[in-house]
């Protein structure tokens, strides 16, 4: 316990005070947000420097799924009975093109935990203390899975998917020739989505979290969001073979599925006063049944000398 509290006194006092709110005017937030924007900019930059020149070993990397398999239980990718691919570019600049996509984005990826931070220092000065607490893991949380998504779908996805379309197309009797910018778009979107998949739980959390949603409501809509997934898939799929969309859409779905047990786990505790509405009217109760109601007049039109009631004459 005494390791627990100093642990969160040096939490309070060296992340959470120093982001305590300050009272800024529009134009103040607006330069902060530029100044933390061009930072980021400028770190992107310099990973994105480093990356270019490793372009072409980057560019290799995601070849090892198109004519090799993982096994998890060996942990090393096996060659499979697919015949050598060559890469091919159709136009001057396709090459160049394909190596800046690449170094783009995996320099991305690299600046995406200072990207966070200074998402996190810009918003956090307008969020409670309870809010706090809960978005900082939940923003920790969403990285990781995301970082997860990027893993299954290069070690498990990407080898399965590539080595059965391309295994038709042989099995057809055509000649398996690719082009480096359909590779690597195909490879590098199939990457991003089901680095998006994987935070399909963690958006339902949040929603629960913030009362916006509950597990009973996930679980009416599930035909909806079956079909959902489907329509989603078909749309994020680079090729409309419904192979590649039933890939796409099942992961979508279980994550639904795994989100909704999250929300019944992580949903949004009710205040007191909401506790007090919810406790009166199971009771049949409420506050406006307190006031007095009139009495039933006399024979002769007036009530009683108790009466607090005066009917219309």
């Amino acid at each position: 316990m005494t390791g627990q509290s100093k642990f969160s006194k040096w939490m309070q006092d060296k992340v959470f005070n120093p982001f305590e709110d300050k009272k800024m005017p529009v134009m103040q937030h607006l330069f902060e947000f530029q100044a933390r924007l061009t930072k980021a900019v400028i770190v992107v930059a310099v990973f994105f420097v480093g990356t270019f020149f490793y372009a072409d070993t980057l560019v290799q990397w995601l070849r090892i799924p198109l004519q090799n398999m993982f096994v998890p239980g060996s942990l090393e990718w096996v060659p499979t009975d697919l015949p050598k691919i060559p890469f091919v570019f159709l136009a001057p600049a396709e090459a160049l093109w394909q190596n800046l996509k690449v170094a783009a984005l995996f320099a991305l990826v690299l600046a995406t935990p200072y990207i966070l931070w200074e998402t996190w220092s810009f918003i956090v000065p307008g969020l409670h203390v309870q809010e706090r607490r809960f978005v900082a893991p939940f923003v920790v949380t969403s990285t990781i899975a995301f970082y997860l998504g990027l893993g299954f779908c290069f070690f498990f996805v990407l080898p399965f998917a590539l080595n059965f379309l391309i295994s038709y197309g042989v099995q057809a009797g055509f000649i398996p020739q690719l082009s480096i910018a359909s590779y690597v778009g195909f490879a590098l979107w199939f990457l991003v989505v089901f680095g998006l998949v994987f935070e399909v739980p963690l958006a339902l959390t949040l929603m629960a979290k913030l009362g916006w949603v509950d597990a009973p409501f996930l679980k009416k809509y599930r035909k909806w969001a079956f079909l959902g997934a489907f329509l989603f898939a078909a749309l994020l799929t680079p090729t409309p073979d419904p192979f590649n969309q039933c890939l796409m859409a099942l992961p979508m779905y279980f994550f639904y599925e795994v989100g909704i047990i999250s929300a019944g786990f992580f949903k949004k505790k009710p205040t007191a006063e909401e506790s007090e509405t919810e406790t009166d009217a199971l009771s049949g109760t409420s506050k406006e049944t307190s006031v007095l109601k009139p009495k039933t007049a006399t024979a002769g039109g007036t009530g009683g000398p108790d009466d607090e009631y005066l009917s219309v004459p």
